[in-house]
């Protein structure tokens, strides 16, 4: 039974590291065309999940966890629009560099990282079962 435990530790794991991606990932679309508070400023900055190995101590097993999210250093998006609140002394505005197909792309991605990451609790849960079923016999 153990080897269903930890299969249930391994993607309990993979289940909040993909949660905690697609956090990050809402939080940069829904940040996608916001500007900087003040005229010329910079407006919100692309973040992405970093994640790492964790030995998981319980069971002895590695696992995987968002340990931060970094900020994505490339170039604003300008656009011209002199009349714009946030508009520096020249007319643009600077947007977040954020592109929000790649943004639904990788949501996509970590959803089904996530959806796999469900299916194997569900096996793993399903083998318990079985093996206790078996044990009753």
């Amino acid at each position: 039974m153990t080897d269903a435990a930890d299969a249930l530790s391994v993607a309990a794991a993979g289940l909040r590291a993909q949660s905690a991606r697609m956090r990050i990932i809402a939080e940069n679309i829904a940040n996608a065309n916001s500007t900087a508070e003040t005229p010329g400023g910079d407006p919100y900055r692309r973040q992405m999940p970093v994640f790492e190995a964790e030995l998981d101590r319980a069971t002895g097993l590695e696992t995987v966890r968002m340990s931060r999210a970094t900020p994505d250093m490339s170039e604003f998006r300008l656009e011209y629009e002199p009349g714009h609140p946030a508009a520096n002394e020249d007319g643009y505005v600077r947007y977040p560099n954020v592109q929000t197909l790649v943004e639904l792309m990788d949501m996509r991605e970590a959803q089904r990282s996530y959806e796999a990451n469900l299916n194997m609790v569900e096996s793993s849960k399903r083998m318990m079962e079985r093996a206790l079923d078996l044990l009753r016999r």
